[in-house]
């Protein structure tokens, strides 16, 4: 009997096949904030729509599936704007699998009332409850704090930020250097 539990355990461990995740095909690799952007407290969303209404705050609802290479790629951005706004806005990040079989509402402070079908859709609604921006597919955070910022009576547009990818799991979001006026204040 022990023979046969050294033999699974030796086959365990020098198996051929690995565990992969890849951030640019459509499997399935868990749940992508945790993994592609490093930051598993997005998901569940601490708050609800109904909640982010009813106070009046500025929500990013985020739509996207975990299996979609689009939706792993905005992964990082969604949390980029979850470490720059911290606790200024709310992230409201849904996987569409609930909503698929949902009627459309007619609440709008019902998720599936904004969501169009299509992932990744990234929507944001001011304090009053109306849609200032709804796009689908990749986008840049600049657009996003462009309008969140404004939103939020902050002039943000001369403060950039990059997306960069440190391994092909996780990135990070910095500021962007403006050389031109770092060259002009010399």
């Amino acid at each position: 009997m022990k023979i046969i539990q050294w033999i699974l355990i030796a086959l365990i461990f020098l198996s051929p096949y690995k565990a992969n995740a890849s951030r640019d095909s459509n499997s399935y690799d868990g749940n992508i904030f945790p993994i592609y952007a490093g930051n598993g407290a997005i998901v569940p969303p601490q708050t609800t729509l109904q909640e982010s209404l009813k106070n009046k705050r500025v929500a990013v609802l985020f739509f996207y599936l975990d299996d979609s290479s689009d939706s792993k790629a905005m992964a990082p951005i969604i949390s980029g704007l979850d470490l720059i706004w911290r606790n200024n806005i709310d992230i409201i990040a849904l996987t569409t699998d609930e909503l698929e079989d949902k009627e459309k509402s007619n609440l709008p402070n019902e998720p599936n009332y904004y969501w169009n079908g299509l992932i990744p859709q990234t929507i944001i609604i001011n304090g009053d409850g109306e849609v200032k921006y709804d796009q689908n597919g990749m986008i840049n955070i600049d657009e996003l704090n462009n309008v969140i910022g404004e939103l939020k009576g902050i002039d943000i547009k001369d403060t950039k930020f990059s997306l960069e990818s440190f391994n092909e799991y996780n990135s990070i979001i910095s500021e962007k250097e403006d050389k031109t006026k770092n060259n002009l204040e010399k």
